[in-house]
């Protein structure tokens, strides 16, 4: 009976149009049920399509700031730097006065030339006068001593004072006010290797007399030896050229012997610097003085050979010529010379 009656339903559900409308209407609310998932789903798409902008991804970052310029650092000059020891500098029978050079130091030692290359661009005043201390007659480098050598990391030279002892004492007219010293792109380069050629600014070791002079020009320079940077000069003397040919000479310079006093000088030393006592800094000019004498024997500035482009010169070089003593001329094949 069961069984009858459900097949009567079936069929008259199935007969029926009103029940197979009732039956088409249900279906749709069966297959549009949804779980609270989808619900919280639905929710969170309508309210970023309400507000698109919400939905998107945050702002990327601003992109950095350009790198400023590299250090112009093309070779605008070329100078030259001779040196030699002097052996007989520390003998009873040398005689030299203020008005005398080095020649009682023949025969010298040649140690050999250093060739340095100028960023003439970088830094012009700079090279400017380091340039005229290279090539003045009677004010220069010459014949004046490497001071102080640090062994694996520079030697000083150029120190302002007096001629008998080896130091600057006069200085050519042309010599300019650095206000290089006072601008921050001159210290843009790093003493990263061996033949750094610098400026000294912080290790300048020129009295302070001749400093408080109003018409006191820096000229002490140093050179850096390797192997190894130095960063410690970094950011307190100019950088201003490069060693070009003569780096074994630099290596020899700084293998030379350096007076080193013992380390309870050191320690008394730096008890009597932290006390105030003047004599202490005085004391330690004398550290680091090269045991044999090493001296600037000659210096110059080397001149670059360009070749000539004169109309003449660019004319002869397209047309066949013949030269006569007194006038040029093309050669003709008509006539005969």
């Amino acid at each position: 009976m069961a069984s009858s009656t459900a097949t009567s339903t079936f069929t008259h559900s199935f007969h029926s149009p009103h029940r197979r409308l009732h039956i088409s209407a249900q279906l749709p609310a069966r297959h549009l049920s949804v779980t609270r998932r989808s619900l919280l789903f639905l929710s969170l798409s309508s309210s970023s399509a309400a507000d698109p902008l919400s939905s998107l991804s945050p702002p990327p970052p601003p992109p950095p700031p350009p790198l400023p310029p590299s250090p112009d650092t093309t070779i605008t000059d070329r100078v030259f730097l001779d040196f030699s020891l002097c052996p007989n500098y520390f003998r009873s029978d040398r005689s030299l006065d203020e008005t005398q050079t080095l020649t009682v130091c023949e025969p010298s030692e040649p140690l050999g030339r250093v060739v340095i290359g100028l960023y003439g661009k970088l830094v012009p005043l700079t090279c400017a006068n380091f340039k005229s201390m290279c090539t003045g007659s009677s004010a220069s480098y010459r014949n004046t001593f490497v001071q102080r050598i640090f062994p694996g990391q520079f030697f000083l030279a150029g120190k302002q004072g007096r001629r008998e002892r080896g130091e600057v004492e006069k200085l050519p007219l042309d010599l300019v006010g650095n206000t290089e010293t006072v601008d921050s792109r001159a210290f843009l380069l790093e003493h990263s290797r061996a033949g750094v050629v610098s400026l000294c600014l912080g290790e300048n070791d020129d009295d302070d007399q001749i400093k408080l002079d109003p018409d006191y020009r820096n000229v002490e320079f140093l050179i850096t030896t390797g192997p190894g940077p130095c960063p410690q000069l970094d950011g307190r003397n100019i950088v201003f050229g490069t060693v070009l040919e003569g780096l074994d000479v630099v290596t020899k310079i700084a293998s030379i012997p350096t007076y080193k006093p013992a380390e309870r000088i050191r320690q008394f030393n730096d008890f009597a610097e932290f006390l105030g006592d003047e004599r202490a800094q005085i004391a330690r000019a004398s550290w680091n003085k090269p045991l044999k004498t090493v001296y600037i024997s000659d210096c110059g500035e080397l001149k670059v050979a360009k070749p000539s482009l004169s109309p003449r010169y660019m004319y002869l070089n397209m047309v066949p010529y013949v030269v006569s003593e007194k006038s040029w001329y093309p050669k003709s094949t008509d006539n005969q010379i």
